[in-house]
Formats: C-alpha cells, sequence, structure tokens
C-alpha cells in the first residue's frame, strides 16, 4: 500500500479543509490530532501538512529533519507563521482558501509521483470530412488494445462526438461540460474516475447539447493529467484555431500533429492552408492520406511534408458507424494501419 500523506491539526475546520482538498487531489490522508502522536508516521509520509494550530507543539517534540513538510493555515497574517515554518522545518507557509491550487498540486505530486510522459499526438483534418474523427478514434481503439493505458479526447465541439464513432454515445460519466470549469493540477485517477473508461480507453467526448469552447486552462488540466497517468494521449481537433483556446494549448504540446489529407485537389488546397494555420501553433507536423485522384506522392511532395502512411479504404465504414458499431480494428486493413503508425510515433518519441 503506498503511503498516505500526513495531516497534524487538531483545528477541525482546518482539517474538514485539508480533507476536502484531498479529494479533489484524488489522495487521503493520515490524520493525528496532536503532535506527539505524528512520530509513526513522520518518516514514511511522502509529504507532511502541518497545521498552524499544530506547529509550536510539533516543534517542541524534536523531529528528525525531513523534506516535504508544508504549514497550512486559514489565519490571515500572522506574523509569527513563518517563524513556526522554520521551526517545524516546512518549506512554505500555505494561507487557505486563496492557496488551494497550489496545496491541490502538491497532494497530486503524492498521488501520481511517477511521471509516465504520456505522448500527446493531435488528429486533424486537412479539411472537412477527411477522416480525421476516425483516424483518431481507431489509434486510441487499437492503442488500449494493444496495453497502452490511453485517453481520447475530442477537442471538436461541433464534431458530433467521438464517443458515437466508438458506438459509446450511451456509457455512463463526464463530458466536457462537467470539467470546462477545471484548471491547475488535476488528478488522472480522479479523471479517470469521472470519465467513461472501457479497459485502458478513457473518452472525454461531447454532450447533444448547444456546443461550447474548451477554455485553454481546462485542456491543460486534462492533459498535464493524462500526461502523468497514461502511455498515450490522443486529441481530436477541429480545422479551426483561437489563440486563447484548448485547440491552441493542445497543439502546443503535442509531440506530433497528424493532418489527414484528401489525395485530390481540393484535398490537397484546404490541407496548404491547415498546415499553414497549425505551423503557428505546433512544431512536427506528419501527413496521412486518405487515397484519392492523386497519387499520394505528389501530395507529400507538394505539402512538403513527411507523410507517415496511406489509410486503406475504408469500404462500409458509414453502415458500421450507424449501426453503432467501432471502426473494423485488429487484422483488418485499418486495424493493422494503425498498429504501423503508432509502433513508429512510439519508436520516434
Amino acid at each position: 500500500m503506498q503511503p498516505r500523506p500526513l495531516a497534524i491539526t487538531g483545528d477541525r475546520e482546518l482539517l474538514d479543509d485539508l480533507l476536502r482538498i484531498g479529494a479533489a487531489a484524488g489522495v487521503e490522508f493520515d490524520v493525528v490530532h496532536t503532535p506527539t502522536r505524528a512520530r509513526p508516521y513522520w518518516n514514511r509520509a511522502p509529504l507532511v501538512v502541518v497545521g498552524g494550530d499544530a506547529a509550536e507543539g510539533l516543534a517542541a517534540t524534536g523531529p528528525p529533519p525531513r523534506q516535504n513538510i508544508v504549514l497550512v493555515t486559514r489565519s490571515a497574517a500572522d506574523p509569527d507563521m513563518w517563524r513556526r515554518c522554520v521551526a517545524v522545518g516546512a518549506q512554505t507557509v500555505l494561507e487557505l482558501p486563496q492557496a488551494e491550487r497550489l496545496l491541490v498540486e502538491e497532494l497530486g505530486e503524492v498521488a501520481e509521483p511517477a511521471m509516465k510522459a504520456g505522448l500527446v499526438v493531435c488528429v486533424v483534418g486537412g479539411k472537412g470530412g477527411a477522416g480525421a474523427t476516425v483516424l483518431a478514434a481507431s489509434l486510441a481503439l487499437t492503442a488500449s488494445r494493444g496495453g497502452l493505458r490511453t485517453l481520447l479526447v475530442d477537442a471538436d465541439p461541433l464534431g458530433g462526438g467521438i464517443d458515437v464513432v466508438l458506438g459509446q454515445e450511451e456509457a455512463m460519466g463526464a463530458r466536457w461540460p462537467d470539467i470546462a470549469g477545471r484548471e491547475g493540477r488535476v488528478s488522472f485517477a480522479a479523471l479517470q474516475d469521472a470519465l467513461p473508461t472501457f479497459g485502458e480507453l478513457t473518452v472525454l467526448s461531447w454532450h447533444r447539447g448547444e456546443p461550447e469552447r474548451v477554455p485553454r486552462e481546462a485542456m491543460r488540466a486534462v492533459l498535464g493529467a493524462a500526461r502523468r497517468g497514461c502511455d498515450l494521449v490522443i486529441v481530436d481537433l477541429p480545422r479551426h484555431v483561437v489563440e486563447d483556446d484548448g485547440v491552441a494549448e493542445a497543439l502546443a504540446r503535442a509531440a506530433v500533429t497528424l493532418v489527414v489529407v484528401q489525395a485530390d485537389l481540393r484535398g490537397a488546397l484546404a490541407a496548404a492552408q491547415t498546415l499553414a494555420l497549425l505551423r503557428r501553433h505546433t512544431g512536427e507536423l506528419r501527413v496521412v492520406v486518405r487515397p484519392g485522384g492523386i497519387d499520394p506522392e505528389v501530395i507529400r511532395a507538394s505539402l512538403d511534408v513527411p507523410c507517415v502512411g496511406v489509410l486503406p479504404e475504408l469500404r462500409g465504414l458509414v453502415a458500421t458507424l450507424d449501426r453503432g458499431d467501432p471502426p473494423p480494428l485488429g487484422r483488418a486493413p485499418l486495424g493493422r494501419f494503425c498498429s504501423d503508425l503508432l509502433t513508429g510515433l512510439v519508436e520516434a518519441a
């Protein structure tokens, strides 16, 4: 069992605040109400949170020096608080409620100490109807079935919901409007508990109501949690980018952005405009070509962007999705394509 952070306080109101903040960070405390009872937990706790009311008594017990101690108070502008901070060996004083977010972040480091540094891959269509959403969903399904913990993020409020492509539109769990107010550090465990999850795949999609934009802060919180808790994050993006919205944030955090290009004249022209826009927000761009009337090599050369593959023909896909079934993967051509593409992306990361 992973050691829990230690809270030392006899202040009931402060303890209520700490337990609430701990729940937001996805952690539980070991709690002692008097400093003399802290010794059994002192060395093994990953973080010690000392209430201002307990600081003098704790210092009097002469606890062994250690890292990761914070002093928490609900008393504004107490001139003695920094003296108490030094006395107990704390690294900082956090005054509630103003510092709640900072304490959530400190506790979040305890809940998720190991950074997975999950790979963020954005997928966007070179023009409308290019098949980017199907590719994003297929990559996420393939990765999760291969044992990679994966988050699939639908960042297009006008796309109809990527959960529909998965055949999971009735799945219970939160959608973007439920978490759009999130900011700061979020525990991936808490996020995963809130969202529809199927095996190794967790999905953040849209409701069926009036569309809303994703705030940049919310996307930053979601992707930060996902990178700590996942192996892979797939983000399905719209073609429009606003500087202060979640699309720009996702592009800024992407290790690679895949642009699905229809291999015809309009597809190539639209993709060139899309790529010009994306270059302002992200670094590594790659194209995935969907077969059309122009040779894929001509498309690649005209766009001057590396091509990572040509999508197989997806015959009968619309009928499959309309039945509520996910895209055919496994040993099917699309499944093999996604497996090969994922292998290349992971190896290059």
